[in-house]
């Protein structure tokens, strides 16, 4: 914006200077009238851009009187390039013209039978078009780019409604198998174990059955309200509700079936953010314990020192082999990007004792 400023300063500052190099040349400078009708339409350049009409009629006496013209052809283009009113431009061109051809000399005689006089009619008609014909181009390049720049736009918002209904479409597609084939899986795994609490009578068996039971219910639930989410077509924003919070650690490590040392020391008052990435760290980490080490036990160690929350989760050496599972491979490099997002980082790696450890540090300030 400055820039462009300083470009409309320049450019005036070196018409004017064109203007009065224009009076010096072709004005006698003992003659005051025309002197001073000169000097007023080069000065005049320096409001053209507010007051163009004005700076035109106030340029036509020095064209009248004298012969210095550049100040009211640069008064015309000035008016040309805002004005969309041809008919207004074409009676400018030729009261210029007029004007150009005319002198108060008692002894004026115009014939236009001669040819002379017709070819300088034509030189000066040519002369007076010449900045109208410039400016309305100019009036025309800067629709032309405030229309490309409308038609830019328009085709953006397009590209996105179409990729929101692409997205839309596969958010629906993978609800639908999401729906039917793991819904359908969890819900006989509650099914059984249901039945396997009811028919045993083990009491670790009923127990092994209730909390495969109540976990598979739990991640119906959550099933749900994600199909929910990939469902919604809109493109609003939609939490997958309930969120997980700090204070939900404690449940979710009594219901990992693993022998965990828990030692917190966060405060309740950090972001629903934060919370959620501590939760779904440790979460993480002891889904991976349960499957890579068997028989292991962890400690969960979570504290907030000046402006860091650092989590750690370790866990010893297993005593078991473990069982094959399926895995994406995608939950530590989920855990980064989350971390990430935040301005935090997560590493990872074994310990000297045969086990495995996870680090977590994030800055509880977000950078704006």
């Amino acid at each position: 914006m400055m820039s462009r400023r300083l470009a409309d300063v320049l450019q005036d500052a070196a018409l004017i200077g064109a203007a009065l190099l224009d009076v010096w040349v072709n004005v006698d400078p003992g003659d005051s009238l025309r002197m001073a009708v000169a000097l007023l339409a080069a000065c005049m350049l320096v409001v053209r851009r507010r007051l163009p009409r004005l700076t035109f009629v106030l340029s036509m006496p020095a064209v009248l009187l004298s012969d210095a013209i550049f100040a009211a052809l640069v008064a015309l283009y000035t008016l040309a390039t805002i004005t969309r009113r041809r008919g207004v431009l074409a009676l400018c061109a030729l009261a210029l013209t007029l004007s150009d051809m005319t002198t108060t000399s008692p002894s004026w005689h115009l014939d236009l039978w001669k040819t002379s006089a017709l070819i300088t009619l034509g030189y000066t008609a040519a002369t007076a078009a010449a900045p109208v014909f410039l400016g309305q181009l100019v009036q025309a390049r800067r629709d032309l780019s405030l229309r490309l720049a409308e038609i830019s736009r328009a085709r953006d918002h397009e590209r996105r409604l179409t990729e929101q209904a692409v997205l839309a479409k596969e958010r629906a597609q993978l609800a639908r198998e999401m729906h039917d084939v793991v819904s359908h899986q969890v819900s006989l795994i509650a099914v059984r174990a249901g039945a396997l609490q009811v028919g045993t009578r083990d009491a670790d068996a009923k127990e092994a059955a209730a909390t495969i039971r109540r976990l598979s219910v739990q991640t119906l639930d959550e099933l749900r309200h994600m199909v929910n989410v990939l469902r919604d077509s809109h493109g609003r924003p939609a939490e997958l509700t309930p969120q997980p919070s700090l204070s939900d650690l404690r449940r979710l490590i009594d219901a990992s079936g693993i022998d965990t040392d828990l030692k917190a020391d966060l405060p309740g008052c950090l972001s629903p953010a934060l919370q959620r990435a501590v939760y779904r760290t440790v979460q993480e980490a002891l889904t991976n314990v349960r499957k890579h080490a068997p028989g292991a036990s962890a400690t969960v160690h979570a504290s907030h020192e000046g402006d860091t929350v650092r989590v750690t989760v370790s866990n010893t050496a297993p005593i078991r082999p473990p069982v094959p599972l399926p895995s994406s491979h995608y939950g530590l490099v989920g855990l980064r990007q989350r971390a990430a997002l935040l301005g935090g980082t997560v590493t990872s790696g074994p310990t000297a004792d045969g086990g495995y450890e996870l680090r977590l540090e994030l800055p509880t300030e977000q950078a704006p």
